[in-house]
């Protein structure tokens, strides 16, 4: 198991919050877990009574990460919203070709809400579209949305310019 902690693009516009987890990668099974704390400080949208497949997560408070081959350009990026919606791409390079990945019709994780706290989990299994032999890099990254409904940008690390999860010199973490 890795752990991780997410860091702000910009510390002047992110709420005061934490946002930190744990990822591994064992027998093709992908699972990581996020863990807001200080949630009073932002928006955390409501658990829907029947999660679906949706576009734009990423306008809202959401977790994401980004996984890449090791060695190639493409890329699949996941987006969990605390209110139980989800949504894959697949990337063939840099921001390039993108589809929602059909391999997954749902994306089943778990969102516990307590007080100022928000825990998201996912166990997936990889294998409807990465071999098992094949190793993996992995930005792990969030939006989040305060009471001004102003969005700041987390990551494990902000390589470029302006916030952008597509870098692969943000995919930092390497699971084999």
């Amino acid at each position: 198991m890795t752990s991780f902690t997410l860091i702000p693009f910009d510390k002047n516009t992110a709420s005061a919050i934490a946002i930190t987890g744990e990822i591994q990668h064992q027998d093709n099974q992908l699972t990581i877990k996020y863990q807001l704390i200080g949630t009073s400080n932002i928006i955390v949208p409501h658990k829907a009574d029947l999660p679906l497949r949706e576009f734009d997560l990423w306008e809202h408070t959401c977790c994401e990460f980004f996984l890449g081959l090791k060695g190639d350009s493409k890329y699949w990026e996941f987006n969990l919203s605390p209110a139980g919606h989800w949504n894959v791409f697949r990337f063939l390079e840099y921001r390039q070709n993108i589809a929602e990945e059909t391999a997954f019709d749902t994306l089943p994780f778990q969102v516990m809400q307590q007080n100022d706290y928000v825990q998201v989990s996912l166990n997936i299994d990889l294998s409807k579209i990465i071999k098992p032999e094949q190793s993996i890099e992995v930005g792990v990254t969030a939006v989040v949305e305060d009471r001004q409904n102003q969005l700041s940008y987390w990551a494990l690390n902000h390589p470029g310019k302006e916030a952008d999860f597509h870098l692969r010199d943000s995919f930092t973490i390497a699971l084999s």
